[in-house]
């Protein structure tokens, strides 16, 4: 049975930073696509960033500048680290991955950017 776990939601001020990890488990054979979304309320689940076939990651139009995305491959494991933290970032982040021909989604870690 794969996992994604997600970490390190949490609440910043206006112009901070924060660091998500997603780590995986289970029998994982090929991952074709790694990255995150997020759904704010009343909206609807929206691209972050995410890693496909290619080596360049893609970035939604909010984030772009803003946002990096990393992964280690060797631990099957995707960060998002963020700067510039906006009030209109607040949102639950989710951790996407298509492993085996198969979506999987993590349970989500809420973000939430006040002063």
């Amino acid at each position: 049975q794969v996992q994604l776990v997600e970490s390190g939601g949490g609440l910043v001020q206006p112009g901070g930073s924060l660091r998500l990890s997603c780590t995986t488990s289970g029998s994982i054979f090929r991952i074709a696509a790694m990255g995150w979304y997020r759904r704010a309320p009343g909206k609807q689940r929206e691209l972050v960033s995410r890693f496909t076939s290619g080596s360049t990651p893609i970035y939604g139009g909010s984030v772009q500048g803003r946002f990096t995305i990393s992964r280690d491959n060797a631990k099957n494991t995707v960060y998002l680290q963020m700067s510039s933290l906006k009030p209109e970032d607040t949102a639950v982040y989710y951790c996407y991955a298509l492993i085996n021909y198969n979506d999987y989604w993590g349970q989500g870690t809420q973000v939430t950017v006040s002063s």
